[in-house]
């Protein structure tokens, strides 16, 4: 019995230790950058990878008429200058059923998809669902295609979960801001994240599809992204940017093909990590 005692708790340990290893900073290096051609808008709101298409799609916020860019996998841009958002964007993500690239859009806008040329660049919209459908004006959803869900961030720093189908709210996933998983003193915890939220860009939540870390926020003031466990809520993996990459408060944030973006509003280029 004291055997089976010792070994639970050498495992608890090695639990404990590994998790926090896990957490510890990797600094992500800038690995490549889209270049938004022309003036409109001082926000970008999101990034999408077409893995079909094999292009990156980027789009500003703040009218239908402002930019979405495209671009092929090493950042050359493919669409004209000209090209518009056709959709006041917020949150842009791939779904691999419908091979389609979506967005969440301001306030009521809605959801909707863009119908593509056969040179993959934008041509018209197509609706999915009309009215508000998230938490906040400006939010930025993010998409879980294994569950057919939208995330979007709450404005206590919980997670908002839609429903795909229906963009319907089906339930919360608690987090806990900033706090390691695998400390034994965190199982009785009692969440207070108004105490911490101001700390994090409010409006953008990143879906990694990485299990055990599926959940992204980026704490703006640590200039860090930090992934949290979908089924617990507690942060696991913790990535620093450099000095220099271009941490903003709200919107300008976004993951793409294992890419994680900051958008530059002075230099207009979207900036890819990894």
């Amino acid at each position: 019995m004291k055997k089976l005692l010792f070994l639970s708790a050498v495992s608890l340990l090695l639990y404990s230790s590994q998790s926090y290893a896990q957490a510890v900073p990797r600094t992500l290096k800038k690995v490549l950058e889209l270049k938004i051609p022309r003036e409109g808008g001082a926000n970008g709101a999101s990034v999408a990878w077409h893995p079909v298409q094999k292009k990156y799609y980027a789009a500003m916020a703040g009218n239908i008429e402002f930019s979405v860019s495209v671009f092929d996998v090493k950042g050359t841009r493919l669409s004209p200058v000209a090209q518009e958002a056709l959709f006041d964007v917020r949150g842009l993500w791939y779904n691999p059923v419908t091979k389609t690239i979506q967005m969440n859009g301001y306030d009521n806008f809605g959801w909707a998809e863009y119908k593509l040329d056969s040179k993959g660049l934008p041509v018209s919209i197509k609706n999915l669902h009309e009215g508000m459908n998230q938490p906040e004006a400006q939010s930025a959803g993010a998409f879980n295609p294994l569950k057919s869900e939208v995330y979007f961030l709450g404005a206590e720093g919980e997670i908002d979960v839609y429903g795909y189908k229906w963009a319907e709210h089906n339930e919360y996933i608690t987090l806990h801001l900033g706090i390691l998983t695998g400390n034994p003193d965190n199982l009785d915890l009692e969440t207070n994240n108004s105490e911490v939220f101001g700390q994090y860009n409010s409006t953008t939540v990143i879906y990694t599809g990485i299990k055990g870390s599926e959940i992204g926020l980026l704490n703006n003031t640590n200039r860090q992204v930090e992934l949290y466990d979908k089924a617990t809520g507690f942060q696991t993996k913790t990535l620093q940017f450099p000095d220099d990459a271009p941490v903003n408060d709200w919107l300008n944030f976004a993951y793409a093909n294992g890419i994680y973006w900051l958008f530059d509003t002075e230099a207009r280029i979207w900036k890819g990590y990894k």
